[in-house]
């Protein structure tokens, strides 16, 4: 039983980082509806971006999440105006293609500046507090994790009152259920599509920043991130922001408690098969409206 709650543990924790990996495309593609496949290549930017301000200037990646957040809000803006605004009326394969081509472009610039090989931070608070462990309640909690997930939950928190408490969060959700009427009340649609992809872009790269001290970074690495961001969200309801959370969780807990007693292979199998289930009883979502 003890080792059935560690895992549960674990699990939680590491749920509240994949909350931030997801909650940006719960922005893009659930609120905007547009989709976006190079959602993990911002991802493997802000480790990149994490991992080289560490080696050339010693900056702890904690400490660089806010150069990276504003970097990849403009460069999230800029990918909107330049690009998606030009496919957001055609064919969602259009817009699936052209991100598509965004990835394998952001994947192939990065390997010209780094090469494919992979990196590791070696500096950093939680580095250094590799292995410190708190024990409570005869659980174990290692306290780079602990703290990473105390982090994510705090911008989280912080997002969640952005969307549901400000004239800019009440902006985007107008946007999203009627861009027509928004119009009416003085809202541009245009921009708000643009600083949603900038917020996108800017959480998936904190949360880079944040796993670079957990995870090796590569160019290739955003993929499984990805796919793990588009689970999170249909499993939790489009466009639902605290859904985004209560799935992440629920899939950081099946993976931990699966590599208790199955294989590590089988962790993801099992985190796809529980979205099946509920896609078929319930396909909007565990959190969705319609």
């Amino acid at each position: 039983m003890t080792e059935l709650a560690q895992a549960v543990v674990n699990g939680l924790q590491m749920g509240f980082l994949y909350a931030l990996v997801a909650v940006g495309l719960t922005i893009i593609w659930g609120l905007m509806e547009m989709i976006n496949f190079a959602h993990g290549e911002f991802l493997m930017l802000g480790m990149f971006g994490g991992w080289w301000l560490s080696a050339r200037f010693g900056l702890d990646p904690l400490l660089a999440i806010v150069p990276i957040a504003v970097v990849m809000y403009a460069f999230g803006m800029l990918v909107y105006q330049q690009l998606m605004r030009r496919v957001q009326g055609g064919d969602p394969f259009t817009q699936i293609f052209a991100t598509i081509g965004l990835l394998f472009l952001l994947q192939n610039a990065v390997v010209a500046v780094f090469t494919s090989d992979y990196r590791f931070v070696n500096e950093g608070l939680l580095v250094r507090l590799g292995g410190a462990k708190v024990q409570l309640v005869g659980l174990t909690f290692a306290m780079p994790l602990l703290l990473a997930a105390g982090l994510a939950l705090l911008i989280f928190l912080a997002l969640y009152l952005l969307i549901e408490r400000t004239e800019f969060g009440l902006a985007l959700q107008a946007t999203s259920e009627d861009r027509d009427a928004a119009r009416l009340v003085g809202i541009r649609p245009q921009r708000m599509f643009a600083m949603a992809w900038g917020l996108g872009a800017a959480l998936v790269a904190i949360a880079g920043a944040i796993l670079v001290n957990f995870f090796s970074v590569y160019p290739q690495v955003g993929l499984q991130f990805t796919v793990m961001a588009y689970a999170i969200v249909a499993l939790g309801g489009f466009g639902s922001v605290l859904g985004t959370l209560f799935a992440a969780l629920l899939v950081g807990v099946i993976q931990s408690v699966t590599v208790v007693y199955l294989p590590p292979a089988f962790k993801d199998a099992f985190v796809f098969a529980s979205y099946l289930l509920i896609g078929l009883f319930r396909p909007q979502g565990l959190f969705g409206r319609f």
